[in-house]
């Protein structure tokens, strides 16, 4: 069966709240003691957990204490950057798993940080953020749910999801003095992936930005949670004292064969989040366009079109559509404002339903072309929906020997289904 988890959020989320749940389902302190040791910050800090109660609940709860006689070592890296965590990452030879997924929510982080101040990524001072207890936080997270053995998905992410977010309220002091909450690289985080909230009527800091990055840069989808057979559950405490159980929940549990496959012959295709710009243009050079096209999709797109429009001042124009994965949203609206006449893009998340897929090289008398196989059902009993040869595969071999395209197409496709239909 496939292992995935649920973050639900009832009072937020935050990065000690996160080892605190993963502590709660059984991940080894001292595991993660001895894989954090390996970052080179080990005497800057001290780790340790205790049940503590929330309203009458216990739960578990991490403190990541910093050590007193290292307060001035730790002043000197108040501003750590990215390429410094990253660095930091790297040299300590993690679990694979849990080195990619750091290394994507700090760099996630540094985009909202970023796009808060107007600076590149990698210029971002992370202030509280890349202070030695977030840096624990969140690599002692990835470390947790590695350990957990969740499935990794398409993306190469955990199976996790994640509830809806509440906004709290107030005021929070931090390093750029007092900000309203929620504060703005959650807020810059939330609107990355286009994440539900809501107001639970406290007026406190209830998602932080480490909490935020977190589950942002892991969480497949937010919502209700997936159909899921319940292994069991990780309560992980929160420092506030709130009118509920300030209390993190990680369900941790089995898929439900109609979430990932289906019994029958051809199971329900994947559905994930895709994010959808849009913008009509009508004073912009068609040499523009191509050019767009490719910047489009070096950052990213997954797909890209024009359709010829009407507009105002009976002008003719095109209205172009960019589909790209939540992630990168940012940066293929960048590309958007940069190269072309625009001054606004609208935004949709929706729903994409998408066929496994696979690339297989196949033998022709001119070559070897890629072809593009989707299916639905298992493994030991595919349905074949759809068979493609890749265009730039074979319009190469086309030109190479002065043969129509069609050709090699035809020819692609006969192959194929010689190699797979016996």
């Amino acid at each position: 069966m496939i292992k995935l988890a649920y973050l639900q959020c009832p009072t937020g989320i935050s990065g000690d709240m996160c080892l605190g749940a993963l502590v709660s389902l059984g991940v080894p302190l001292e595991y993660l003691i001895e894989k954090l040791n390996n970052l080179g910050i080990e005497h800057e800090y001290k780790l340790w957990a205790e049940l503590v109660q929330r309203n009458s609940q216990q739960a578990t709860k991490v403190h990541v204490e910093l050590l007193h006689n290292h307060h001035n070592h730790e002043h000197t890296h108040h501003h750590r950057h990215l390429p410094e965590i990253e660095q930091m990452i790297l040299k300590a030879e993690l679990p694979a798993r849990a080195e990619a997924w750091s290394l994507a929510v700090f760099r996630q982080l540094a985009i909202a940080e970023g796009a808060v101040h107007g600076i590149a990524p990698e210029k971002v001072h992370f202030h509280e953020v890349g202070a030695v207890d977030a840096i624990v936080d969140i690599v002692g997270t990835c470390l947790g749910l590695d350990w957990l053995g969740l499935e990794s998905n398409e993306q190469g992410l955990p199976q996790l999801y994640c509830s809806a977010f509440p906004t709290g309220g107030g005021t929070v002091r931090a390093a750029h003095g007092q900000m309203a909450v929620p504060v703005p690289a959650v807020l810059k985080l939330w609107e990355m992936r286009g994440c539900p909230v809501y107001s639970n009527g406290i007026e406190r800091e209830l998602v932080t930005p480490t909490g935020a990055a977190i589950a942002t840069t892991l969480a497949k989808d937010f919502g209700s949670p997936p159909p899921m057979s319940i292994i069991q559950i990780g309560l992980g405490a929160g420092s506030l004292n709130l009118p509920i159980p300030n209390i993190l929940r990680l369900w941790l549990g089995e898929a439900t064969p109609s979430e990932f496959t289906d019994n029958s012959s051809a199971s329900i295709p994947t559905l994930e989040t895709i994010s959808v710009l849009e913008t009509q243009i009508d004073d912009l050079s068609p040499q523009a366009i191509g050019y767009l096209f490719e910047t489009l999709f070096a950052a990213g797109a997954v797909d890209v079109f024009t359709q010829s429009i009407g507009m105002k001042k009976s002008r003719p124009g095109i209205l172009l559509t960019v589909i790209c994965h939540p992630k990168n949203l940012l940066s293929c609206e960048t590309v958007l404002f940069r190269e072309t006449t625009t001054l606004g893009i609208r935004r949709f998340q929706q729903q994409r339903a998408i066929l496994q897929r696979e690339i297989q090289q196949i033998e022709t008398e001119y070559g070897v072309v890629s072809v593009k196989v989707a299916w639905t059902g298992q493994a030991n009993n595919r349905v074949i929906n759809n068979v493609q040869p890749e265009y730039e595969d074979c319009a190469e071999i086309a030109r190479k020997h002065n043969i129509p395209w069609r050709e090699i197409q035809r020819l692609a496709l006969h192959n194929w289904y010689l190699q797979n239909k016996k």
